[in-house]
C-alpha cells in the first residue's frame, strides 16, 4: 500500500488531506513528532489490515540525566537492536554508571508497553539514543591555572530516549 492510499484511509477517519498525508509520512519515517493520535493509528491499522499493537512504538525518556552524553552513548550502542531480556541482562552486568540509568529508562518503556497489553516477551529495542542536555545546573566551577588565569569546569547532562517495539 502506498503512502497516498494510506493517507486516504486516514483522511476518511476525519483528518483533512494535508494533515493526513503529513501524519502518515511522519509515521513511515519513524518520526513521532508530532505524535500520531490514537484515531490515526486505528485508521492506519484498519487500512493495513493489521492489529493496532503492531503499529505502536512505546518510548520512555530521561531528560537532563546527570551523565555525560559520550559515556551514556557507549552503553546505548550495546543494547540497540537487541531483545528486551537480552538488553536487561547486558545492563545488569555492564560495569558502567550509565547502565543503571539506561536500565531504569528501559524498564519504564517496558512498563508503558505492558500497560497497553503488548506481548512483553516479543519486545525488542528499536531505538536507543542519547542527546546532549547541556551543562548541568549549579555545576559551574572555576579552577586556578598558571599565570593567574581561571578555567571553567562544567559537568554535562544528557537526554536518554529508549523505544521498544514488538518483533
Amino acid at each position: 500500500m502506498s503512502v497516498t492510499e494510506l493517507a486516504e484511509a486516514v483522511e476518511r477517519a476525519g483528518l483533512e488531506d494535508s494533515k493526513a498525508l503529513a501524519a502518515v509520512g511522519n509515521w513511515e519515517q519513524n518520526r513521532l513528532t508530532p505524535a500520531p493520535r490514537s484515531s490515526d493509528i486505528d485508521s492506519m491499522a484498519r487500512a493495513l489490515q493489521v492489529t493496532r499493537q503492531e503499529l505502536i512504538v512505546w518510548t520512555a525518556s530521561h531528560r537532563f540525566a546527570p551523565i555525560a552524553p559520550r559515556k551514556a552513548r557507549l552503553v546505548a550502542e550495546l543494547i540497540r537492536g537487541r531483545t528486551v531480556q537480552d538488553a536487561l541482562d547486558l545492563l545488569k552486568f555492564a560495569n558502567k554508571r550509565a547502565a543503571v540509568i539506561l536500565d531504569k529508562v528501559l524498564r519504564s518503556a517496558i512498563a508503558n508497553a505492558d500497560e497497553q497489553e503488548a506481548d512483553v516477551e516479543r519486545l525488542y529495542i528499536c531505538d536507543a539514543r542519547v542527546d546532549e542536555g547541556g551543562v548541568r545546573q549549579n555545576t559551574r566551577r572555576w579552577r586556578p591555572k598558571d599565570r593567574g588565569r581561571a578555567v571553567s569546569w562544567t559537568r554535562l547532562a544528557s537526554h536518554i530516549h529508549v523505544s521498544v517495539d514488538v518483533e
